[in-house]
Protein backbone atom coordinates (compact mmCIF):
# COMPACT_ATOMS: atom_id res chain seq x y z
CA UNK A 1 0.00 0.00 0.00
CA UNK A 2 2.80 2.36 0.87
CA UNK A 3 4.42 1.58 -2.74
CA UNK A 4 1.16 2.68 -4.14
CA UNK A 5 0.50 5.84 -2.89
CA UNK A 6 4.15 7.01 -3.33
CA UNK A 7 3.50 6.17 -7.32
CA UNK A 8 0.83 8.09 -6.74
CA UNK A 9 2.45 10.93 -5.26
CA UNK A 10 4.77 10.72 -7.59
CA UNK A 11 2.27 11.09 -10.78
CA UNK A 12 0.94 14.13 -9.14
CA UNK A 13 4.16 15.85 -8.50
CA UNK A 14 5.11 15.70 -12.48
CA UNK A 15 1.67 16.02 -13.20
CA UNK A 16 2.19 19.49 -11.47
CA UNK A 17 5.20 20.17 -12.26
CA UNK A 18 5.97 19.51 -16.21
CA UNK A 19 2.46 21.72 -17.39
CA UNK A 20 4.62 25.01 -15.18
CA UNK A 21 7.43 24.26 -17.84
CA UNK A 22 5.06 25.37 -20.67
CA UNK A 23 3.03 27.84 -19.20
CA UNK A 24 5.13 30.85 -21.71
CA UNK A 25 4.95 28.39 -25.05
CA UNK A 26 1.91 29.19 -27.03
CA UNK A 27 1.95 25.84 -29.57
CA UNK A 28 -1.79 24.36 -29.52
CA UNK A 29 -3.11 21.66 -27.72
CA UNK A 30 -4.09 18.77 -29.85
CA UNK A 31 -7.61 19.98 -30.12
CA UNK A 32 -8.10 23.24 -27.84
CA UNK A 33 -5.58 26.53 -28.52
CA UNK A 34 -3.99 27.42 -25.78
CA UNK A 35 -4.96 30.98 -24.32
CA UNK A 36 -2.12 33.24 -24.85
CA UNK A 37 -0.79 34.71 -21.10
CA UNK A 38 1.45 36.98 -21.88
CA UNK A 39 1.40 40.82 -21.32
CA UNK A 40 1.09 42.87 -24.79
CA UNK A 41 4.66 43.86 -24.15
CA UNK A 42 5.80 40.51 -24.04
CA UNK A 43 4.42 39.25 -26.94
CA UNK A 44 6.25 41.03 -29.21
CA UNK A 45 9.52 40.14 -28.38
CA UNK A 46 8.18 36.56 -28.30
CA UNK A 47 6.73 37.11 -31.71
CA UNK A 48 10.54 37.90 -32.82
CA UNK A 49 11.96 35.20 -31.44
CA UNK A 50 9.70 32.52 -32.20
CA UNK A 51 11.59 31.36 -35.36
CA UNK A 52 11.41 27.96 -36.29
CA UNK A 53 12.98 25.09 -34.08
CA UNK A 54 15.48 23.56 -35.91
CA UNK A 55 16.50 19.74 -35.74
CA UNK A 56 19.18 19.41 -32.88
CA UNK A 57 21.61 18.82 -35.08
CA UNK A 58 21.19 21.10 -38.07
CA UNK A 59 19.87 24.48 -38.97
CA UNK A 60 18.69 23.66 -42.15
CA UNK A 61 16.21 20.60 -41.11
CA UNK A 62 13.14 20.16 -39.73
CA UNK A 63 13.00 19.79 -35.34
CA UNK A 64 10.36 17.29 -36.33
CA UNK A 65 13.45 15.13 -37.88
CA UNK A 66 14.82 14.48 -34.18
CA UNK A 67 14.95 11.11 -32.84
CA UNK A 68 17.13 9.79 -29.62
CA UNK A 69 20.69 10.02 -30.03
CA UNK A 70 21.50 11.60 -33.45
CA UNK A 71 19.50 9.38 -35.13
CA UNK A 72 16.69 10.62 -37.68
CA UNK A 73 12.60 10.17 -37.85
CA UNK A 74 10.44 11.50 -40.71
CA UNK A 75 9.88 15.11 -41.44
CA UNK A 76 6.24 14.49 -40.90
CA UNK A 77 6.65 12.81 -37.14
CA UNK A 78 4.14 14.98 -34.92
CA UNK A 79 5.69 16.60 -31.92
CA UNK A 80 4.32 16.07 -28.44
CA UNK A 81 6.10 18.57 -26.48
CA UNK A 82 6.36 21.88 -24.14
CA UNK A 83 8.43 24.07 -26.00
CA UNK A 84 9.69 28.02 -24.75
CA UNK A 85 11.28 30.37 -26.81
CA UNK A 86 14.14 32.87 -24.72
CA UNK A 87 16.46 35.75 -26.50
CA UNK A 88 19.08 33.03 -27.35
CA UNK A 89 17.91 30.13 -26.77
CA UNK A 90 15.20 27.33 -27.10
CA UNK A 91 14.15 24.85 -24.94
CA UNK A 92 11.86 21.82 -25.36
CA UNK A 93 10.62 19.25 -23.11
CA UNK A 94 9.20 16.17 -23.00
CA UNK A 95 8.17 12.32 -21.97
CA UNK A 96 5.66 9.90 -20.72
CA UNK A 97 4.72 8.13 -17.38
CA UNK A 98 2.20 5.63 -17.55
CA UNK A 99 0.49 4.15 -14.40
CA UNK A 100 -0.61 0.68 -15.21
CA UNK A 101 -1.49 -2.62 -13.37
CA UNK A 102 -0.25 -5.46 -16.03
CA UNK A 103 -0.59 -9.18 -15.74
CA UNK A 104 1.83 -11.35 -17.63
CA UNK A 105 1.42 -15.10 -19.11
CA UNK A 106 -2.54 -14.89 -17.08
CA UNK A 107 -4.20 -17.33 -18.70
CA UNK A 108 -1.26 -20.34 -17.06
CA UNK A 109 -1.25 -20.56 -13.93
CA UNK A 110 1.89 -21.94 -12.26
CA UNK A 111 3.47 -21.24 -14.99
CA UNK A 112 6.85 -19.28 -15.70
CA UNK A 113 6.35 -15.68 -16.12
CA UNK A 114 2.90 -15.54 -14.93
CA UNK A 115 3.15 -12.39 -12.88
CA UNK A 116 1.07 -8.92 -11.94
CA UNK A 117 2.61 -5.99 -11.07
CA UNK A 118 1.51 -1.86 -10.54
CA UNK A 119 3.92 -0.13 -12.19
CA UNK A 120 4.92 2.74 -13.52
CA UNK A 121 7.27 3.21 -16.60
CA UNK A 122 8.44 7.00 -17.24
CA UNK A 123 11.07 9.26 -18.58
CA UNK A 124 11.38 12.93 -19.14
CA UNK A 125 13.52 14.72 -21.67
CA UNK A 126 14.93 18.22 -21.80
CA UNK A 127 16.96 19.83 -24.48
CA UNK A 128 18.02 23.34 -25.24
CA UNK A 129 19.68 24.71 -28.47
CA UNK A 130 21.02 28.22 -29.32
CA UNK A 131 22.34 29.76 -32.61
CA UNK A 132 26.29 30.13 -32.60
CA UNK A 133 27.19 32.43 -35.40
CA UNK A 134 25.18 32.73 -38.76
CA UNK A 135 26.44 28.91 -39.28
CA UNK A 136 26.91 27.46 -36.05
CA UNK A 137 24.16 25.59 -33.56
CA UNK A 138 25.00 24.13 -29.79
CA UNK A 139 22.69 21.54 -28.64
CA UNK A 140 21.95 20.00 -24.79
CA UNK A 141 20.26 17.18 -23.80
CA UNK A 142 19.02 15.92 -20.75
CA UNK A 143 17.04 12.86 -19.95
CA UNK A 144 16.20 11.38 -16.57
CA UNK A 145 14.08 8.39 -15.68
CA UNK A 146 12.57 7.49 -12.54
CA UNK A 147 12.01 3.72 -13.10
CA UNK A 148 14.54 2.38 -10.40
CA UNK A 149 12.49 4.35 -7.57
CA UNK A 150 8.92 3.42 -8.99
CA UNK A 151 9.32 0.13 -10.51
CA UNK A 152 12.59 -1.27 -8.37
CA UNK A 153 15.88 -2.66 -9.01
CA UNK A 154 14.39 -5.63 -11.21
CA UNK A 155 12.14 -3.45 -12.99
CA UNK A 156 8.94 -4.86 -14.27
CA UNK A 157 7.31 -7.99 -15.41
CA UNK A 158 7.59 -8.59 -19.31
CA UNK A 159 7.51 -12.24 -20.47
CA UNK A 160 10.05 -13.23 -22.61
CA UNK A 161 12.16 -10.17 -22.09
CA UNK A 162 15.63 -10.88 -21.25
CA UNK A 163 19.26 -8.54 -20.59
CA UNK A 164 20.85 -6.98 -18.26
CA UNK A 165 20.90 -8.52 -14.36
CA UNK A 166 20.01 -8.03 -10.52
CA UNK A 167 21.63 -8.98 -7.84
CA UNK A 168 24.20 -10.75 -9.90
CA UNK A 169 21.50 -13.13 -11.42
CA UNK A 170 19.94 -12.91 -15.14
CA UNK A 171 16.74 -10.15 -15.75
CA UNK A 172 14.72 -12.87 -17.71
CA UNK A 173 10.98 -12.45 -18.25
CA UNK A 174 11.45 -9.50 -16.81
CA UNK A 175 12.19 -5.28 -18.48
CA UNK A 176 15.44 -3.37 -16.64
CA UNK A 177 14.92 0.19 -14.92
CA UNK A 178 16.53 2.98 -17.01
CA UNK A 179 19.10 4.70 -15.45
CA UNK A 180 18.40 8.14 -13.21
CA UNK A 181 20.39 9.73 -15.95
CA UNK A 182 19.91 8.33 -19.20
CA UNK A 183 21.23 10.84 -21.25
CA UNK A 184 23.80 14.16 -20.61
CA UNK A 185 24.79 15.10 -23.62
CA UNK A 186 26.14 17.95 -25.85
CA UNK A 187 26.32 18.81 -29.64
CA UNK A 188 28.07 20.98 -31.98
CA UNK A 189 27.08 21.28 -35.87
CA UNK A 190 28.52 23.27 -38.57
CA UNK A 191 26.38 24.41 -41.73
CA UNK A 192 28.62 24.61 -44.42
CA UNK A 193 25.85 25.01 -47.17
CA UNK A 194 22.29 24.34 -47.03
CA UNK A 195 22.84 20.35 -48.54
CA UNK A 196 25.87 19.70 -46.16
CA UNK A 197 25.87 19.69 -42.11
CA UNK A 198 29.05 18.50 -39.77
CA UNK A 199 28.17 17.09 -36.45
CA UNK A 200 30.24 16.41 -33.06
CA UNK A 201 28.35 14.70 -30.71
CA UNK A 202 29.04 13.92 -26.83
CA UNK A 203 27.43 11.74 -24.29
CA UNK A 204 28.25 10.76 -20.62
CA UNK A 205 25.95 8.91 -21.04
CA UNK A 206 24.56 9.07 -25.03
CA UNK A 207 23.62 7.27 -27.43
CA UNK A 208 25.83 5.96 -30.60
CA UNK A 209 25.30 5.76 -34.12
CA UNK A 210 23.90 2.03 -34.28
CA UNK A 211 20.10 1.13 -34.83
CA UNK A 212 17.25 3.14 -35.66
CA UNK A 213 15.46 5.67 -33.04
CA UNK A 214 14.75 3.89 -29.92
CA UNK A 215 11.56 2.45 -28.82
CA UNK A 216 10.38 5.16 -26.36
CA UNK A 217 11.25 7.74 -28.84
CA UNK A 218 8.79 5.95 -32.08
CA UNK A 219 5.89 7.65 -32.34
CA UNK A 220 4.79 4.47 -33.67
CA UNK A 221 5.45 2.99 -30.02
CA UNK A 222 3.36 6.15 -28.79
CA UNK A 223 0.99 4.89 -27.24
CA UNK A 224 2.97 1.36 -26.35
CA UNK A 225 4.17 1.34 -22.37
CA UNK A 226 6.07 -2.41 -23.16
CA UNK A 227 9.69 -2.58 -24.46
CA UNK A 228 10.45 -4.43 -27.26
CA UNK A 229 11.19 -8.05 -26.77
CA UNK A 230 14.22 -7.65 -29.31
CA UNK A 231 15.64 -4.48 -27.71
CA UNK A 232 18.80 -6.25 -27.03
CA UNK A 233 19.06 -6.85 -30.60
CA UNK A 234 17.86 -3.68 -31.96
CA UNK A 235 17.95 -0.28 -29.66
CA UNK A 236 19.97 -1.31 -26.29
CA UNK A 237 22.79 1.18 -26.60
CA UNK A 238 20.58 4.05 -26.20
CA UNK A 239 22.21 4.14 -22.58
CA UNK A 240 26.00 4.10 -23.19
CA UNK A 241 28.60 5.82 -20.53
CA UNK A 242 30.63 7.17 -23.01
CA UNK A 243 30.26 7.78 -26.71
CA UNK A 244 31.37 10.14 -29.33
CA UNK A 245 30.23 10.75 -32.54
CA UNK A 246 31.29 12.53 -36.10
CA UNK A 247 29.21 13.32 -38.68
CA UNK A 248 28.37 14.57 -41.73
CA UNK A 249 24.98 15.25 -43.89
CA UNK A 250 25.20 15.61 -47.24
CA UNK A 251 21.25 16.19 -48.50
CA UNK A 252 18.79 13.57 -47.89
CA UNK A 253 21.69 11.42 -46.82
CA UNK A 254 23.89 11.22 -43.20
CA UNK A 255 26.82 9.51 -42.41
CA UNK A 256 27.96 8.68 -39.01
CA UNK A 257 30.50 6.74 -36.96
CA UNK A 258 30.60 6.58 -33.42
CA UNK A 259 33.65 5.28 -31.07
CA UNK A 260 31.79 4.19 -27.24
CA UNK A 261 31.68 1.60 -24.04
CA UNK A 262 30.27 -1.54 -25.04
CA UNK A 263 29.51 -2.45 -21.65
CA UNK A 264 25.75 -1.50 -20.81
CA UNK A 265 24.42 -0.21 -17.26
CA UNK A 266 25.56 -1.64 -14.53
CA UNK A 267 23.20 -2.36 -11.48
CA UNK A 268 23.46 0.81 -9.69
CA UNK A 269 20.54 3.11 -11.65
CA UNK A 270 22.18 6.22 -9.98
CA UNK A 271 25.42 6.06 -10.59
CA UNK A 272 27.74 7.16 -13.77
CA UNK A 273 29.76 4.08 -15.30
CA UNK A 274 33.51 3.70 -15.94
CA UNK A 275 33.86 4.98 -19.90
CA UNK A 276 35.82 2.45 -21.77
CA UNK A 277 35.47 3.66 -25.17
CA UNK A 278 36.12 0.06 -26.63
CA UNK A 279 33.67 -0.23 -29.21
CA UNK A 280 32.50 1.24 -32.61
CA UNK A 281 29.76 1.69 -35.17
CA UNK A 282 28.37 3.40 -38.25
CA UNK A 283 24.97 4.46 -39.76
CA UNK A 284 23.93 5.36 -42.79
CA UNK A 285 20.59 7.34 -42.62
CA UNK A 286 18.45 8.20 -45.42
CA UNK A 287 15.23 10.56 -45.47
CA UNK A 288 13.83 10.45 -49.33
CA UNK A 289 10.83 12.17 -48.71
CA UNK A 290 8.99 13.98 -45.85
CA UNK A 291 7.34 10.77 -44.98
CA UNK A 292 9.98 8.20 -44.55
CA UNK A 293 13.23 7.84 -42.42
CA UNK A 294 15.73 4.80 -43.61
CA UNK A 295 18.89 3.36 -41.97
CA UNK A 296 21.48 1.00 -41.48
CA UNK A 297 24.07 0.52 -39.13
CA UNK A 298 26.60 -1.87 -37.59
CA UNK A 299 28.26 -2.27 -34.51
CA UNK A 300 31.13 -4.17 -32.63
CA UNK A 301 29.92 -3.87 -28.82
CA UNK A 302 32.82 -5.23 -26.22
CA UNK A 303 30.70 -7.63 -23.31
CA UNK A 304 27.93 -5.40 -23.54
CA UNK A 305 26.43 -8.02 -21.14
CA UNK A 306 28.24 -8.09 -17.34
CA UNK A 307 26.44 -11.79 -17.23
CA UNK A 308 28.50 -12.58 -20.30
CA UNK A 309 31.53 -11.02 -19.50
CA UNK A 310 33.55 -12.57 -22.64
CA UNK A 311 31.21 -12.38 -24.75
CA UNK A 312 31.52 -9.49 -27.70
CA UNK A 313 28.38 -8.82 -30.03
CA UNK A 314 28.57 -8.00 -33.76
CA UNK A 315 25.03 -6.30 -34.40
CA UNK A 316 23.80 -5.25 -37.64
CA UNK A 317 20.28 -3.25 -37.84
CA UNK A 318 18.04 -1.87 -40.31
CA UNK A 319 14.81 0.20 -40.22
CA UNK A 320 12.47 1.64 -42.25
CA UNK A 321 9.68 4.66 -40.46
CA UNK A 322 7.01 5.94 -41.92
CA UNK A 323 4.55 8.72 -40.65
CA UNK A 324 1.76 10.34 -42.35
CA UNK A 325 -0.99 12.73 -41.87
CA UNK A 326 -4.57 11.53 -42.05
CA UNK A 327 -7.67 13.69 -43.03
CA UNK A 328 -9.34 15.99 -40.14
CA UNK A 329 -7.72 17.28 -37.05
CA UNK A 330 -4.86 15.75 -35.04
CA UNK A 331 -5.52 12.46 -36.94
CA UNK A 332 -2.22 10.57 -38.12
CA UNK A 333 -0.42 7.42 -38.26
CA UNK A 334 3.07 6.80 -37.65
CA UNK A 335 4.60 3.03 -38.41
CA UNK A 336 7.95 1.27 -38.16
CA UNK A 337 9.63 -1.97 -39.55
CA UNK A 338 12.78 -3.47 -37.87
CA UNK A 339 15.24 -5.90 -38.07
CA UNK A 340 18.45 -6.29 -35.59
CA UNK A 341 21.06 -9.14 -35.91
CA UNK A 342 23.54 -10.34 -33.07
CA UNK A 343 26.61 -12.02 -34.17
CA UNK A 344 27.72 -13.09 -30.38
CA UNK A 345 30.58 -15.37 -30.68
CA UNK A 346 29.86 -18.65 -31.31
CA UNK A 347 25.41 -17.79 -31.83
CA UNK A 348 23.98 -15.50 -34.06
CA UNK A 349 19.63 -14.52 -33.67
CA UNK A 350 17.32 -12.65 -35.67
CA UNK A 351 14.97 -9.85 -34.50
CA UNK A 352 12.31 -8.57 -36.39
CA UNK A 353 9.48 -5.86 -35.62
CA UNK A 354 7.03 -4.20 -37.19
CA UNK A 355 4.71 -1.88 -35.16
CA UNK A 356 1.91 1.34 -35.88
CA UNK A 357 -0.07 3.71 -34.09
CA UNK A 358 -2.93 5.15 -35.98
CA UNK A 359 -4.34 8.48 -34.27
CA UNK A 360 -7.45 9.64 -34.40
CA UNK A 361 -7.89 12.67 -32.38
CA UNK A 362 -9.02 11.36 -28.86
CA UNK A 363 -8.69 8.30 -29.45
CA UNK A 364 -5.80 5.86 -30.71
CA UNK A 365 -5.29 2.43 -31.86
CA UNK A 366 -1.57 0.58 -32.05
CA UNK A 367 -0.11 -2.73 -32.38
CA UNK A 368 3.28 -3.94 -32.37
CA UNK A 369 4.51 -7.74 -34.15
CA UNK A 370 7.60 -8.99 -32.89
CA UNK A 371 9.94 -12.53 -34.34
CA UNK A 372 12.82 -12.76 -32.04
CA UNK A 373 15.17 -15.96 -31.51
CA UNK A 374 16.79 -16.53 -28.28
CA UNK A 375 19.65 -19.01 -27.13
CA UNK A 376 18.71 -21.80 -24.59
CA UNK A 377 21.38 -19.46 -21.93
CA UNK A 378 19.08 -15.88 -22.75
CA UNK A 379 16.07 -17.46 -21.37
CA UNK A 380 17.47 -19.53 -18.91
CA UNK A 381 16.69 -22.78 -20.21
CA UNK A 382 18.82 -25.61 -18.49
CA UNK A 383 18.90 -29.09 -20.07
CA UNK A 384 19.58 -32.16 -17.88
CA UNK A 385 20.88 -34.50 -20.17
CA UNK A 386 21.14 -32.94 -23.61
CA UNK A 387 20.57 -30.05 -25.46
CA UNK A 388 17.57 -30.31 -27.48
CA UNK A 389 17.64 -26.54 -28.49
CA UNK A 390 20.06 -23.87 -28.40
CA UNK A 391 17.63 -21.06 -30.01
CA UNK A 392 14.11 -20.92 -29.92
CA UNK A 393 11.55 -18.55 -32.00
CA UNK A 394 9.47 -16.29 -29.71
CA UNK A 395 6.55 -14.48 -31.57
CA UNK A 396 4.54 -11.74 -30.36
CA UNK A 397 1.94 -10.15 -31.24
CA UNK A 398 -0.40 -7.38 -29.45
CA UNK A 399 -3.19 -4.70 -29.82
CA UNK A 400 -4.12 -1.76 -27.61
CA UNK A 401 -6.39 1.28 -27.44
CA UNK A 402 -6.75 4.48 -25.75
CA UNK A 403 -8.24 7.49 -25.57
CA UNK A 404 -7.95 10.99 -23.97
CA UNK A 405 -10.27 11.60 -21.19
CA UNK A 406 -8.87 15.18 -19.96
CA UNK A 407 -6.62 17.83 -20.80
CA UNK A 408 -4.64 21.07 -18.73
CA UNK A 409 -1.98 23.34 -19.75
CA UNK A 410 -1.47 21.29 -23.09
CA UNK A 411 -0.99 18.10 -21.23
CA UNK A 412 -2.79 15.00 -21.85
CA UNK A 413 -4.54 12.60 -19.47
CA UNK A 414 -5.02 9.17 -21.32
CA UNK A 415 -6.90 6.22 -20.44
CA UNK A 416 -5.78 2.78 -22.07
CA UNK A 417 -5.18 -1.29 -22.27
CA UNK A 418 -3.73 -3.75 -24.53
CA UNK A 419 -3.38 -7.17 -24.79
CA UNK A 420 -0.33 -9.82 -26.02
CA UNK A 421 -0.98 -13.03 -27.76
CA UNK A 422 1.73 -15.46 -27.61
CA UNK A 423 3.45 -18.03 -29.95
CA UNK A 424 6.17 -20.36 -29.12
CA UNK A 425 8.46 -23.55 -29.47
CA UNK A 426 6.68 -26.29 -28.03
CA UNK A 427 9.10 -27.28 -26.19
CA UNK A 428 8.86 -24.40 -23.67
CA UNK A 429 5.24 -25.54 -23.26
CA UNK A 430 6.25 -27.18 -20.15
CA UNK A 431 7.91 -24.15 -18.84
CA UNK A 432 5.61 -21.79 -19.99
CA UNK A 433 2.25 -23.21 -21.14
CA UNK A 434 0.61 -23.04 -24.25
CA UNK A 435 0.49 -20.15 -26.15
CA UNK A 436 0.71 -17.58 -23.01
CA UNK A 437 -1.59 -13.99 -22.85
CA UNK A 438 -0.25 -10.79 -21.51
CA UNK A 439 -2.51 -7.71 -20.69
CA UNK A 440 -2.71 -4.45 -18.95
CA UNK A 441 -4.22 -1.06 -17.49
CA UNK A 442 -2.97 2.20 -17.69
CA UNK A 443 -3.41 6.15 -17.06
CA UNK A 444 -1.31 8.13 -18.95
CA UNK A 445 0.39 11.28 -18.33
CA UNK A 446 1.93 12.84 -21.35
CA UNK A 447 2.53 16.72 -23.34
CA UNK A 448 -0.04 17.79 -25.58
CA UNK A 449 0.60 17.53 -29.62
CA UNK A 450 2.90 21.22 -30.62
CA UNK A 451 1.21 22.65 -33.81
CA UNK A 452 3.68 23.15 -36.00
Amino acid sequence: MKKIFNILAFVGMLATALPAFSQHEHHGHSTQPIKDTLRHDDHSSMQKHDTKMSHSFSLTLPMSRNGSGTGWQPDATPMYAYMKHGNKWNYMLHGSLFLRYTAQNFNNQDKRGQDSKISLPNWVMGMGQRQVGKNGLLTLRAMISLDRITDGGAGYPLLFQSGETWKGQALIDRQHPHDLISELAVGYTQRINEKIDVTLYAGYPGEPALGPTAFMHRMSAFNNPDAVLGHHWQDATHITFGVVTAGIRYGKFKLEGSSFTGREPDENRFNFDKSRFDSYSYRLLFNPSKNWAIQASKGYIKSPEAGHAGQNVHRTTASVQHSGKLAGENRWVASSLVWGYNDAQGHSEHSFLAESNVQLNKWAFYGRYEFVQKSDHELGVVWYDKVEKERFPISMASLGVNREIASFRNTLLQAGGQVGFYHIDKLLHNLYGKSPISGQLYLRVTPGRMRM
